[in-house]
């Protein structure tokens, strides 16, 4: 019984995110799982994933926030309408601008924070005025558009189907299977090499069935996309980054770094490690996958507007903290973040299909995002005074 209490609480948001999926299902007819809606949704909340990624960084420090980050999408957004598009500059050389602009920016605000010691929420502050000024003098109060067709495509395209399939697109159902068969690889190897070291693993059941559910939802998916168009590109740079990040979060040395300032930043810096230079680089990191994020934008809209960005922040922040990122730094993972973004995707377009007043949407997300950080509020208190 203890063991099942832990893996609920464990899970408990991955459970949530099914349980509303379900719901969602029933009450649309089954319309959000179809495919042109899966695909929809992804689309919709590729920006999300992207900036809540950066935003745990951030976090992990000891619960600091970046509030800049949809100021950021709206200035590197104008860069790009400006160079692509007025300008006419080649695509690729105003995209490696437009991401040296978001990673100065990064220096910017990291200087203040991490060096001169400016707490995170006032610099940001600031870069969201400052930020969103800049790009209404760029764009002088005016939208650019559109973009031209061979830079929507490296973000609005699909993995073409090699097999030429009719009503499925069979290369996306074989990367579907390959990349389970990948897990199934991966998990294996690591109970082993756990096992043979006397390391503490999960019960082997529960193992199993982790990789069974996964695995399922992994050959639902690339099944559902395969009867649309296929993986769209989104999707596949969602993926890059996610894989890349969680990797560098739970392998690294780096990774290790921002769990240990978050946790501690006297005892980490007594420890030796280079406290002002990590909480810089989380905020590098985060303006830098804010420009890659604004990218993904004027490429869905096919436009570079001055509203652009807005409330982006608070979406990121809201998935981190449904995620399970402590408000407190320390804690959090990038898969936890991912099923955060996803939650809130589903929620805002279940909602959005059900009807719902965008007013009684914006209330509802409003008590998700207080329960989340209740919750972990609640869990710390309890596990301090057990």
């Amino acid at each position: 019984m203890i063991k099942v209490k832990e893996v609920l609480k464990k899970n408990t948001m991955l459970i949530a995110l099914v349980v509303v999926t379900i719901i969602f299902a029933i009450s649309t007819n089954g319309i959000l799982l179809v495919p042109g809606n899966v695909t929809n949704l992804i689309s919709q909340n590729g920006y999300v994933v992207v900036l809540a990624v950066g935003m745990l960084m951030c976090i992990l420090t000891g619960g600091n926030i970046d509030l800049s980050v949809g100021s950021v999408v709206a200035l590197v957004g104008a860069l790009a309408g400006k160079l692509i598009v007025t300008k006419g500059l080649n695509i690729w050389l105003s995209i490696a601008l437009c991401l040296i602009a978001g990673i100065l920016i990064g220096v910017w605000q990291g200087f203040w924070i991490a060096y001169i010691r400016i707490p995170a929420f006032i610099v940001t502050l600031a870069g969201m005025l400052l930020w969103r000024g800049v790009a209404l003098i760029i764009l002088d109060g005016l939208t650019i558009s559109p973009f031209p067709e061979n830079y929507l495509n490296l973000f609005n395209s699909y993995i073409p189907d090699v097999f030429n399939g009719t009503s499925l697109n069979i290369t996306c159902i074989l990367i579907g299977v390959v990349i389970s068969l990948i897990y199934i690889i991966i998990q294996s190897m690591s109970y082993i090499n756990k096992t043979k070291k006397g390391y503490q693993t999960e019960k082997l059941y529960i193992i199993i069935l982790k990789a069974v559910l996964i695995c399922s939802i992994i050959i639902t998916l690339s099944i559902t996309l395969a009867r649309h168009k296929g993986i769209p590109m989104t999707l596949v740079i969602i993926g890059v980054i996610v894989i890349v990040y969680a990797y560098i979060t739970s392998k690294t040395v780096a990774g290790r770094h921002l769990y240990a300032v978050g946790g501690n930043e006297k005892a980490a810096k007594l420890s030796g490690i280079n406290t002002n230079k990590v909480l810089f680089m989380s905020y590098v990191n985060m303006a830098f996958l804010s420009a890659i994020a604004a990218l993904m934008c004027v490429a869905r809209f096919n436009s570079a507007a001055p509203t652009a960005g807005t409330n982006y922040e608070m979406d990121a922040i809201g998935s981190c903290y449904i995620g399970g990122a402590s408000a407190y730094g320390g804690a959090g993972s990038v898969p936890g973040v991912v099923i955060g973004a996803v939650f809130m995707g589903i929620l805002n377009n279940g909602m959005s299909i059900r009807g719902i007043d965008s007013n009684v949407q914006k209330a509802i997300k409003g008590l998700v995002l207080l329960a989340a950080i209740a919750f972990d509020v609640i869990s710390k208190y309890r596990a301090k005074n057990a």
